[in-house]
């Protein structure tokens, strides 16, 4: 599948108050409307800033990958830095790169399958809890997944009990997205001086959240015992390239509070979105359980089922079309560049919208309609590769993108083998746009026992 590129020269739209106030409120509604108005490539300000937002997949195949030198990441990111120190989703250039290397290993094929025993037991043991809960008991299944993906997180990556923490850590990191909102304010660098009651949350969440991090890796150094984690794997890693040594207890936290963080938030809310779909197409979801019936037969999921459990993973890959996780991402041109005729200056802002570009007709015929048939290996090869970009792409691709497919089947299997979750009616489902894509007003759900 192919389209034309347009070569018509970028549009203004409005003024920059007006884009500021916009983009400060329904985000996804103001991009959505600037790509309608005027296409695949428009230019635009927010205060001073240039910024072009680009939603064909060969632009965002030319900075994510072919160009990706001559971008850095954008303001949203440079301002998680605050907690995230320098981690794999922060950090820049040369040091990047020698710490994806030395991460990587924890991500290899053969690390990655060895988590699948843990992902499907505390799956079941999710699912033998609602068991025990009342015949129509309401669910906020936002918090359920949070808790779930948590919970595997903490066992597979640091092998730790972090359930009990799972209620703090969800609030902290619900906190700590609030500084979403200001991203767009050409304020923000000031507000965040000032003694506010957002900036005295952030600064407990944060706090609460190293206590966690640093008492694990104080825990694990005193130990000197290899478990075969993601945390062991940190704690041994050796920089020979760059020549530095072992991480320090401030890199080994960065990277850890990095996975810990991105890894369970993106996949809880893909999680989310991915049961409510469901409950609003009862044929996908027949689909979806004689699949699971039919090669499971009442045993629980293992890792070699993962190639038979063919629908699940569709199921989950057009969840993640329609509602993706990580919903924009923004890099900033470190130099002149020219995409299509047009000169993208050195210090404009570049916005690529997964959502944008996921609900694009020409890539996704009947775009808002949920039809997870569009994940046959046919119809995949046919679109664009950045016509569907959940995990981003060039070497800033997610580390963790294998983990999550691996985490989301299994979840999505061990759970619908028993139970059907129904939307409470009435209930009210809208996006919210922070830094990842949640329900607006949660996901308020009961459960139905197969």
């Amino acid at each position: 599948m192919s389209a034309v590129i347009s070569q018509s020269k970028p549009s203004y739209k409005g003024s920059t108050l007006r884009n500021l106030l916009a983009i400060r409120g329904d985000r996804v509604s103001f991009l959505s409307k600037l790509k309608q108005d005027h296409g695949d490539v428009v230019r635009f300000h927010i205060a001073t800033q240039a910024v072009w937002l680009l939603s064909h997949p060969e632009h965002i195949r030319d900075v994510l990958v072919t160009n990706q030198k001559k971008f850095m990441k954008g303001r949203g990111i440079q301002m998680m830095k605050q907690l995230l120190g320098e981690g794999l989703l922060t950090s820049e250039g040369e040091f990047h790169l020698r710490q994806r290397r030395l991460v990587q290993p924890a991500f290899h094929r053969q690390r990655v399958a060895s988590y699948a025993t843990s992902m499907v037991e505390d799956a079941r043991r999710m699912r033998e809890r609602w068991a025990t809960l009342p015949a129509g008991a309401e669910l906020e299944m936002s918090q359920e997944m949070m808790r779930l993906t948590l919970v595997i997180a903490g066992r597979t990556l640091f092998d730790a009990d972090v359930e009990e923490d799972a209620s703090e850590v969800g609030q902290a990191l619900t906190d700590l997205m609030a500084i979403a909102e200001r991203i767009p304010n050409p304020l923000a660098g000031i507000l965040a001086l000032l003694p506010l009651p957002s900036n005295r949350r952030f600064e407990k969440a944060r706090q609460r959240l190293d206590d966690i991090i640093y008492g694990i890796i104080r825990e694990r150094r005193a130990s000197n015992v290899d478990r075969g984690d993601f945390l062991s794997m940190l704690l041994m890693a050796q920089d020979e390239e760059g020549g530095t040594g072992g991480m320090t207890d401030s890199q080994v936290r960065d990277e850890a509070l990095t996975i810990f963080l991105a890894g369970h938030e993106t996949t809880a809310t893909a999680l989310t979105w991915t049961w409510y779909l469901l409950s609003q197409h009862p044929e996908a979801e027949t689909k979806l359980h004689a699949e699971i019936d039919s090669i499971l037969q009442g045993r629980l999921p293992t890792f070699e089922d993962l190639p038979k459990l063919r629908y699940a993973e569709m199921v989950f890959a057009e969840a993640m079309r329609l509602y993706p996780p990580a919903w924009i991402i923004g890099r900033r041109a470190l130099v002149d560049h020219e995409i299509d005729d047009h000169q993208i200056k050195a210090g404009d802002l570049i916005l690529m919208s997964q959502y944008l570009t996921h609900h694009d007709a020409r890539w996704f015929p009947e775009p808002e309609k949920f039809i997870p048939e569009r994940w046959t290996p046919e119809l995949k090869d046919a679109r664009p590769k950045f016509s569907y970009f959940p995990f981003g792409g060039g070497t800033r691709t997610c580390i963790g993108e294998a983990f999550a497919w691996m985490e989301a089947s299994l979840v999505i299997a061990t759970l619908a083998q028993q139970w059907k979750p129904r939307l409470v009616q009435g209930h009210p489902v809208e996006t919210r746009a922070l830094i990842t894509l949640r329900p607006k007003h949660g996901m308020k759900m009961y459960l139905e026992k197969r």
